[in-house]
């Protein structure tokens, strides 16, 4: 049904003027949002469902819950920018966004029901907002990681982009579900007045609230409130992560030697500070740090090595701010630094790459081929040295001019030079 409505609007912004399909655009979106779940049978009423929404960390937080409620023997659902899964079946997000709409998500929540899911963790992206996709999930609890610049020509501003989180907020606020639960970042200004959630309980999650905080190349530590945690994930960032995973679990009633074992366990996150081995002597990790911070932050989670660095600039068209920060920063930490095509979409992405070294002392290699850029980096790399390859995790296309998609991973092309440079 959604698919010929598809249809039908196509034909109408053909004959219709702009301002006015503008003007009805909202309305379309919720109308396909509620038709979607009269067709699905309100399925989000009868399950618990958790919301992560930030601009960084929501993967990460969401494969966190997962693991903390599954290991808590809850039949959990997943649906997120990695992947989506119903109990222990599992399979890639390949739609290249988050938050699915025109009935995916309703349909998928249809199936964890049959698929005798109790729970769901769901990502909610401020895009979505945009499209009505959050409506009608009906959620018990959100967790909100944090607020910093992003999107900002898709929404306007920064002061719109935080606007449609607080909408998603509050959709919590108007969940008829009990016993609602905000967990909001009381370190960042714009997610700590989200506190003001008129919710059942409001949680704040900070830095103040951790000790003993160690980091190393493989795993981080960390006491929160007299608990002992290990993450054997790198990436101090990941403290924080986990710590607004950990509030949540404890107020909706999971033990916490149940969420210490499972985050102990969780040793891999596809496409997040994701390790490739392949028996070679150095390390060599796919992250999706997309954002000046969070590249900041992958490179500080490698203090003592040599770092190459695989860079480009996701979004041509947007966010075009983005690229002299990136760039200053690759140009700080990394000691060999090798630019490349990410996803230009309609823009020469040679004026991307270029924008980026017109900031940088050092002097960058420009491989606009990706595969031969990541395989100049691994076959560069000696003993201790660090490959990081960022920006892409484990997006499955390159996107191009006229819409044109590349299947892609760069997890999958490591592996294959590694395997290749190993053998010779």
């Amino acid at each position: 049904m959604y698919k010929l409505l598809d249809t039908i609007v196509r034909v109408l912004k053909r004959i219709i003027p702009e301002p006015i399909v503008s003007f009805f655009r909202p309305i379309y979106h919720r109308t396909i949002s509620l038709l979607m779940a009269i067709t699905y049978g309100f399925p989000a009423k009868k399950l618990t469902v958790i919301g992560v929404t930030g601009t960084k960390g929501k993967s990460t937080v969401a494969e966190m819950l997962f693991a903390i409620l599954s290991e808590g023997g809850n039949n959990t659902a997943l649906a997120s920018t990695i992947r989506f899964a119903i109990g222990k079946e599992s399979k890639p997000n390949l739609f290249k966004m988050t938050l699915q709409g025109r009935g995916f998500i309703q349909s998928f929540m249809k199936k964890a029901l049959s698929g005798k899911c109790t729970h769901m963790v769901v990502e909610i992206t401020s895009e979505s907002v945009l499209q009505a996709r959050h409506w009608f999930l009906y959620l018990n609890g959100l967790v909100v990681t944090n607020i910093q610049p992003e999107h900002i020509e898709r929404h306007g501003s920064f002061e719109k982009y935080v606007s449609a989180k607080r909408t998603i907020v509050r959709a919590l606020e108007k969940s008829p579900k009990k016993n609602r639960v905000l967990v909001a970042n009381a370190d960042v200004p714009e997610t700590k007045k989200f506190l003001d959630a008129h919710v059942t309980r409001s949680i704040g999650f900070s830095e103040n609230d951790l000790e003993n905080v160690i980091s190393t190349d493989t795993e981080v530590s960390f006491t929160y409130d007299h608990t002992y945690f290990v993450l054997p994930i790198p990436g101090k960032f990941n403290v924080m992560n986990a710590l607004s995973a950990i509030k949540l679990a404890d107020y909706i009633g999971v033990p916490r030697t149940v969420t210490v074992s499972a985050l102990k366990k969780l040793t891999r996150i596809p496409g997040r500070v994701e390790r490739i081995e392949e028996g070679q002597d150095f390390m060599a990790v796919v992250d999706y740090a997309h954002t000046p911070d969070s590249l900041k932050a992958l490179y500080e989670a490698f203090p003592n090595h040599r770092k190459i660095c695989v860079l480009g600039n996701t979004g041509g068209g947007r966010d075009t701010w983005k690229r002299s920060a990136m760039g200053k920063i690759a140009d700080e930490f990394c000691d060999k630094i090798i630019l490349t095509n990410e996803d230009p979409y309609d823009e020469d992405p040679i004026s991307i790459v270029e924008a980026m070294a017109s900031v940088m002392q050092k002097k960058p290699l420009i491989i606009m081929d990706r595969k031969d850029a990541i395989r100049a980096a691994l076959r560069a790399a000696r003993t201790g040295d660090a490959v990081l390859i960022s920006g892409k995790g484990t997006d499955p296309y390159i996107m191009e001019e006229n819409g044109k998609k590349t299947p892609w991973s760069d997890a999958a092309v490591v592996r294959e030079i590694l395997a290749d440079i190993i053998k010779k």
